[in-house]
Order: structure tokens, then sequence, then C-alpha cells
């Protein structure tokens, strides 16, 4: 009996120390799972803390690149096209190449290898693309009623792109709604404006619609003339009245060739009289500026409106975001 009582203690007592055993693995288990979260997030913080600083570099240097460009232009009168440095895209390279590129020589982005790594296997690259290239949405509005000129316009668009009639139904009634919101906050159930035209959806345009017509239209603070030494083909159709789409290619190639320097130049390539003097022009002030970075997981990139002043430049509005 008091062997078999022995037994007993002996087995509770092991049982008691792997009990004990397997708590303490769980919690250092769990200890060292908290403590390589905490530090994965701290790295990712970090990564994505060097990656906002990275891409505010690429917007400073997208800057650099048109203020310069407003220098060397003529003050009296300045012009923008595509044969210009600031509409040839950065290819995506390593960011050490462009530290390399620094006047110290440098390929490094700190004190620390992981800094070093970080300039060997991330990639940079960026496009700023001239918005006033594209049909501008506020021109569409002229008070709280539409313009008939860039109603005009708009429509030839749609019709081009094959886009239905009533999309742009939609989008006017749209606008309307949210004119007649901003100025006496209305119902709530009525759509806010739009600041991108990413936004465009929210008065009624399809996402299908909207993608078709994206590369065409833009959205920004003001009413702006159309470039056409950057209009697409399918804006200058839109836009310059009583345009066939084969004359608007014929336009685009010519201006491969010679970039216009004045309207009146534009308005003699046409072939006969239209009257585009407020509603077109040669230079332009919106720019959108695109940054990427892609690194080994993820792409992360950044769009900015920029105005361009004269030498001055000013940044509307900034957009960060990762891509997968």
């Amino acid at each position: 009996m008091k062997r078999t009582t022995q037994r007993s203690q002996r087995g509770a007592a092991l049982l008691a120390a792997m009990l004990t055993v397997a708590l303490v693995a769980t919690l250092a288990a769990g200890a060292m799972w908290q403590q390589w979260r905490s530090i994965e997030v701290e790295s990712a913080e970090r990564q994505r803390s060097q990656a906002h600083w990275l891409l505010t570099g690429a917007l400073d240097w997208a800057r650099v690149i048109l203020r310069e460009d407003a220098r060397a232009d003529n003050p009296n009168n300045p012009t923008d096209s595509l044969t210009e440095p600031w509409a040839v895209p950065l290819q995506e390279a390593r960011l050490s190449s462009f530290l390399a590129a620094m006047p110290d020589g440098s390929v490094t982005t700190g004190n620390s290898s992981e800094d070093d790594n970080l300039a060997q296997n991330v990639f940079l690259s960026g496009q700023i693309t001239d918005l006033q290239g594209r049909l501008n949405v506020t021109n569409l509005m002229k008070g709280d009623q539409p313009d008939p000129a860039a109603l005009a316009a708009l429509t030839r668009l749609f019709d081009a792109l094959g886009v239905p009639p009533l999309q742009l139904n939609l989008l006017v009634q749209g606008l309307q709604a949210a004119q007649r919101k901003s100025s006496n906050s209305g119902d709530a159930s009525t759509p806010l404006m739009p600041q991108r035209v990413t936004q465009l959806t929210w008065l009624g345009l399809s996402p299908a619609s909207l993608k078709t017509l994206a590369p065409h239209l833009t959205l920004l603070p003001t009413a702006t003339p159309v470039n056409v030494n950057t209009a697409t083909q399918q804006v200058l159709y839109a836009s310059v009245p009583g345009l066939s789409m084969s004359d608007a290619q014929r336009l685009v190639q010519q201006r491969e060739r010679t970039p216009w320097s004045t309207l009146e130049d534009f308005v003699k390539a046409v072939g006969r009289p239209v009257e585009l003097q407020n509603s077109h022009s040669v230079n332009t002030q919106f720019f959108e500026v695109l940054g990427r970075l892609r690194m080994s997981q993820t792409t992360l990139q950044e769009r900015s409106l920029v105005k361009r002043e004269t030498s001055n430049q000013t940044v509307i509005w900034r957009e960060f975001g990762s891509l997968q």
C-alpha cells in the first residue's frame, strides 16, 4: 500500500514538472513571438518612413526640373511640349545608382549595413505629366450651369471613346448636385465635390467609363486651357471645334517634329480660322508628379499635383500608398 502511494506521488510530481516545463515553454514562445512581432512592426515602419522621405526626394527632383525648365523658357512667350526634359520618364533604377550621382559620390543612405542594403535593393522610378494636355472637368461648370463649349468638348470626347452619353448626363447632374451641397450644405445624400479624377465615380460615372476616360481627363482646382503641345489626339479632336480625328492625328505627328511656339502657329497648322484664345494655350501650369519605389515585397508610390507659376512651384496635394 505504501509503495503504491509513493508511485502515485512520483507520478504526480513528474506530471507537475512536465506541466511546468510546458507552461514555461509556452510563455517563452509567446514572449519571443511578441518580440519578433515588435521588431517586424518597427522594421516596417522604418522602411515606410524611409520610403516616404525617398519619394519626397523624388518630388523635389521633379520641382527642380520644372523650375529649371521655366528659367530656360522665354519669359515673354513660355511654351511646354513633350520634347522638353521634364517629359522624359525616369526609368526604374537602383537607389544606389542615384546616390552615386551625388556630388560626394556617396552610395550609402546612412551609417548601417542595413541602409547600404536598402540602397542596393530598392528601385526608384518617376514621371512628370502635363495635366493641361487633358480636358479639365472643372471647366464644365460655369456657376450652376454647364459651360456650352466645355460640354460640347466632353460630348465629342465621350463619343470618340465610345462612352455612352448617359454617363455624361450623370456627370453633369452630379456636379450640379455637389455644387449645391458645397454652397448650402444641401441633402446629406448628395455627392461630395470630387478632388481627384478617380473620385468622379461619386457623381455617377461607372468604373468602366472612368477607366476609358481617365487618360484624357483631369480635375484641377481652377479652369484651365488645353495645351495643344501636349494634348492627346482625342483631346485635340474633342476640344477644337470642327476638327476631324484624322486632322488631330496629323497635328500630333507634326508637333513631334516641331512643337508650336504660339497659339497662332497652331491655328495655321489647323488650316482654317478657329477661335481658341480662351480655351487653348502652348504652356502649362499644372503637372502631376509620380514617384514609385519597388522593394522586395511591395511597391509604394506617391502622386502629387504641382502648380508652377514662373519659377515657383506649389504642391496642391499628395497621395501616398501601396500598390501590392
